[in-house]
């Protein structure tokens, strides 16, 4: 509390950049795993990526080290428009007193999370898409081809319109609103049961580390399904009309994936995930509150 809410979209924002940059090759690998083996049966596909540290070698093979921070630009516009907006509602949900009720935390953060999702859908649409890129001895999920983020987005508008660039939404509002309300609801009851337990001192960077850690295991858990989808809707080739080839939307992309890669399909790269959720917990939300207590 006492940061303005036009002041915190700023911060969110900012906080959410800086994580970005250091994390997105976690994120590139992440994509990369969930795509790999579509609606196959387990065990019949080659496995280009095999658990997180070998993928990042895949990348670096393929794509030199460069790679490994594809689709940085689309990450950041991203994260600065997720992050800025997910902050400014939450923010003004502090401010109203919502925070204070039974569950309002939960609620708050993850209203906030699906407003940011509806705005930022077209940025992390093409984020998807470049980052799925790479060449075809170890391309995984379809391939768009686009030569650059500014590319990218005149080719899905110039062809499907300005709908175009929010295909794929109905998997990201429910993904980011889970995330973040996992996020938010947990950060903090983590980061005092460790100090209250006395294994660090209040306030102290190590105590926020570690409530971003085990805030990162519960965000990984209940999103990881959510994230899966999320990036199988985004990269899936569409029609002339811009409907799916694969999928019809978010329950029908689920029950494909159940039914054809089993339940474990839905938790792909999970690894992954938290490997970069846990920093990038850290990081945003050790951001955000050193930049809202300067």
């Amino acid at each position: 509390g006492g940061v303005p809410p036009g002041t915190d979209l700023v911060l969110g924002a900012a906080a959410g950049c800086l994580a970005c940059v250091l994390t997105n090759p976690l994120e590139v690998v992440k994509t990369r795993l969930q795509l790999q083996g579509e609606l196959q049966p387990p065990g019949t596909y080659p496995r280009p990526y095999r658990g997180v540290l070998r993928a990042l070698g895949a990348v670096c093979r393929a794509d030199g080290v460069r790679g490994l921070q594809k689709g940085l630009a689309a990450g950041l516009l991203y994260q600065g428009l997720m992050n800025g907006v997910r902050f400014y509602c939450y923010s003004c949900a502090e401010d109203a007193g919502w925070t204070r009720y039974p569950g309002g935390t939960v609620a708050a953060g993850a209203v906030a999370g699906a407003v940011g999702a509806v705005v930022s859908s077209p940025a992390y649409l093409v984020k998807t898409h470049l980052q799925a890129q790479t060449l075809a001895a170890v391309a995984v999920g379809h391939q768009h081809n686009h030569e650059s983020i500014s590319r990218a987005f005149e080719s899905i508008y110039r062809q499907h319109g300005v709908a175009g660039l929010w295909r794929g939404v109905t998997g990201a509002v429910p993904r980011v609103a889970v995330g973040s309300a996992a996020q938010l609801a947990t950060f903090a009851a983590a980061k005092d049961w460790v100090c209250q337990r006395g294994w660090f001192g209040e306030g102290s960077w190590a105590a926020v580390l570690a409530g971003g850690m085990v805030s990162g295991v519960a965000v990984a858990v209940t999103m990881t399904p959510f994230d899966v989808v999320s990036t199988r809707l985004y990269n899936q080739p569409v029609d002339t009309d811009g409907t799916g080839k694969l999928y019809r939307g978010f329950w029908d992309c689920v029950l494909q994936i159940s039914s054809k890669e089993g339940l474990l399909g839905l938790y792909k790269g999970i690894g992954a995930v938290y490997l970069r959720l846990g920093p990038h917990t850290v990081l945003s939300l050790f951001f955000w509150d050193e930049l809202r207590k300067m």
